[in-house]
């Protein structure tokens, strides 16, 4: 990129929660910014299990990035996904477009951690993108077509039968969602699906749920799943998926044909930069600046920053908030003449919902179960969330689907099959 003004070019490479704040808060007279994201959308990750569960439309927890842009003057949006970085030639390197940089923020985010079984990519479903979120729902509805027309009960059974690995609050959410599903929508949209048809089991390797959360929360969300009918296993990994079959750490089999991965992230990595670089899950190590190990004019954000401190030493938790505050306070530092404040985190609480008038919630000293935690949970989210017409769209939908129990979402749309083409990034050009 060449400029006629004396601003220092920053890239950001990744527009989520880090890389938002941080380009909202740089001064704008003093940088002309390019954010680079695989997608042309900001997407709300702690929403998409409400895409897979019909329970809003991905629109409304999306927002394209030409729009948030388009009013602030220094910053373009370029669509690519990051492939190197020359760390020498201060240049980074799209499937498109090689670009130059004076400062480069990494706020990429993570993806899905197989721990080593890479054969899971394939046959498992996932939830770190809108994308994923659209596959699980059509694969879920379709599974519901399918059982209502199916007359051998053992063959239904099979077709219902879904497994979630992990119980953080992404698993929760999805094992309740799919709870609410068993016990409201069935009799109410699938008459010909008896429920105790379908069968819904949260998988979990600690000795409880929701296990970054206080013991009370942990002990309200599993009463909760059971209220929804999920069955819950504790203290069990899973080792293979094969035809099928779920096998777990202690031998036990578990058929489902339905198998959500929720149990852990990684860094994707980036080529160019040295192996001491990466600290676990392949997250960048950072200084309490937010620097890259060994780089004074590259910075990591967010889930793909590694830093440690007395409280947290095994890292910072890879939470929304960590991300926005890491970029406000770089940000902040970036604006000034020097690197003067260190980052210190500020935990506002975590919170989880495992269904209507059943969420957990801690809030600093405040524990809130119930519904007073899951109005806690809507309005948080709500506010979190970019545009007014996505606020109203999402309150219209949560109001309308609290009095009726239905919604008017549940559609199942598979993308034409032809023509066939590939995507223009796959063409060369």
């Amino acid at each position: 990129m060449t400029s006629l003004t004396k601003k220092e070019h920053i890239v950001v490479v990744g527009g989520g929660f880090a890389g938002l704040n941080a380009i909202k808060a740089l001064n704008k007279e003093k940088y002309d910014i390019t954010l680079i994201d695989r997608n042309n959308f900001h997407s709300f990750p702690p929403l998409f299990y409400q895409i897979a569960s019909s329970g809003l439309d991905s629109g409304s927890i999306s927002f394209p990035f030409r729009r948030e842009t388009r009013k602030m003057e220094n910053v373009k949006f370029q669509m690519g996904e990051v492939r190197n970085v020359d760390t020498t030639a201060k240049t980074i390197t799209t499937q498109f477009e090689t670009l130059n940089y004076d400062k480069l923020i990494i706020s990429a985010g993570t993806t899905n951690n197989f721990f080593g079984m890479n054969n899971l990519l394939e046959t498992v479903y996932t939830l770190k993108s809108t994308a994923e979120a659209i596959r699980l729902k059509n694969e879920i509805l379709d599974r519901l077509e399918r059982a209502s027309l199916c007359k051998d009960a053992s063959h239904r059974r099979e077709l219902l039968s879904f497994v979630v690995i992990g119980a953080g609050p992404t698993g929760v959410e999805v094992a309740g969602a799919l709870g609410e599903m068993k016990r409201y929508i069935l009799q109410r949209e699938y008459p010909e699906i008896n429920k105790d048809d379908i069968s819904i089991t949260l998988i979990e390797g600690t000795d409880r749920v929701l296990r970054t959360m206080s013991k009370e929360a942990s002990q309200k969300a599993y009463e909760y799943l059971g209220h929804l009918m999920v069955d819950v296993v504790l203290e069990k990994t899973m080792t293979k998926y094969e035809n099928n079959v779920a096998t777990l750490s202690d031998g036990k089999e578990i058929y489902c044909e339905t198998l959500v991965w929720t149990a852990g992230i990684t860094g994707e990595k980036i080529e160019g930069f040295a192996k001491e670089t990466f600290g676990p899950g392949n997250r960048f190590i950072v200084d309490q600046y937010n620097r890259v190990k060994g780089y004074n004019d590259i910075y990591a954000l967010g889930d793909i920053a590694f830093l440690t401190s007395d409280e947290f030493q095994r890292g910072y938790p890879q939470m929304a908030q960590v991300a926005i505050q890491q970029a406000i306070n770089l940000a902040r530092n970036l604006n000034g003449e020097s690197f003067k404040k260190p980052f210190s985190y500020k935990d506002k609480g975590s919170m989880a919902t495992v269904g209507r008038n059943r969420a957990v919630a801690d809030l600093n000293h405040l524990h809130l179960y119930g519904r007073p935690a899951w109005l806690t949970w809507m309005f948080i989210h709500l506010i979190s969330l970019l545009g007014m017409r996505n606020k109203i769209n999402v309150l219209i939908n949560w109001v309308w689907a609290y009095f009726t129990y239905s919604t008017s979402l549940r559609l199942l749309v598979h993308t034409a099959k032809y023509p066939l083409r590939r995507r223009w990034d796959e063409l060369g050009h």
